[in-house]
């Protein structure tokens, strides 16, 4: 009994979207996930992965199929039938493209909406940018540091001390549920992670498990790109203009942050590392970095207490410093 080629093309059509359904969610080319966001960008890269094994299966297929069916056979020397176009073929295989991409563009920019990739982008306000332009070391320093805070020392005291927490500022909110935003800027070669609510800033990224983090990102010399594979976020930092990322960290452990974009020579060295903490470790954390940059202050004005009375000019003392004599 001889099948008719509709049944066929029925079978053949069935077991192809058998298999890239299987193979899209089964690809395992992705690294393990660790943010809530990372199950959008998943879903997406899926949905494209599916699509994609079809095609490819499909004209792999095709190709295949031509190539045993209309091989030249011993004793054929003739040219095949003349063929011309045909229109309900072109029109087929120029419109169920256009729908895939168009349905792809769609998906895409939800997801990337749902992310806060598409907050409007503004001038730069960040603060930490015009601070380091004055300090030409500070990107080599970072990449040195070998993933130790970039200007925050490591404290002698443990912050269990109730003077400790005394010293601390009351903008830092410790066991807060609410939305943590850190300020982002990259620069040859590093990046510089501020925290504005509280001051602190830091050569990493640290965040707490479960609460959301908003990132505002720029960029003090040429673009970068603040790249968190397990978070499945890539942004560029762009100078002069300001953009934006939100993201719920949900696994507890440390992740590689990665310049994405060709910045330099150095390219390959600007590297950090986000590390998510308990909400009590973070709150820990926040405080020793606090603790550092009070004593940090106290040294600063020390210092300049004594240079001043030996003549040394201000212009040479670091403008925080400086301010911070004077102040006092």
């Amino acid at each position: 009994m001889k099948i008719p080629n509709s049944i066929w093309t029925l079978l053949i059509g069935i077991v192809l979207t058998l298999a890239s359904l299987w193979y899209g969610q089964n690809h395992g080319l992705l690294p393990s996930a660790a943010s809530d966001e990372a199950d959008l960008v998943d879903g997406l890269f899926n949905s494209m992965m599916t699509v994609s094994t079809g095609i490819f299966l499909i004209v792999e297929g095709v190709i295949i199929y031509c190539a045993i069916r209309y091989r030249r056979r011993a004793g054929d020397n003739e040219d095949g039938p003349p063929v011309h176009g045909n229109v309900p073929l072109e029109i087929l295989w120029t419109a169920i493209p256009a729908v895939i991409v168009l349905g792809i563009s769609v998906y895409s920019f939800d997801v990337y909406q749902q992310i806060g990739g598409l907050g409007p982008s503004k001038e730069n306000t960040n603060p930490v940018a015009t601070e380091t332009r004055s300090a030409p070391g500070t990107a080599v320093a970072a990449t040195l540091s070998d993933g130790q805070p970039l200007l925050a020392s490591d404290p002698q005291s443990d912050g269990d001390n109730p003077a400790d927490s005394e010293a601390l500022p009351a903008s830092v909110k410790v066991n807060d549920n609410s939305e943590i935003v850190v300020n982002v800027t990259g620069l040859q070669y590093a990046f510089i992670f501020t925290y504005p609510d509280t001051g602190v800033v830091s050569g990493e990224l640290h965040v707490p498990e479960g609460r959301q983090v908003k990132v505002n990102m720029n960029a003090n010399d040429v673009i970068h790109a603040f790249w968190v594979p397990e978070f499945r976020l890539k942004q560029d930092l762009i100078p002069g203009r300001q953009t934006e990322l939100s993201f719920t960290p949900n696994k507890l452990g440390n992740y590689p942050v990665v310049c994405a974009e060709l910045c330099g020579p150095y390219h390959g060295a600007m590297r950090t590392q986000v590390i998510v903490h308990t909400q009590e470790d973070f709150d820990s954390w926040m405080k020793q970095q606090q603790i550092a940059s009070a004593q940090q202050m106290e040294q600063a004005v020390a210092l300049a207490s004594y240079t001043e009375p030996m003549g040394i000019s201000s212009e040479i003392i670091p403008n925080d410093m400086h301010a911070a004599h004077h102040h006092h």
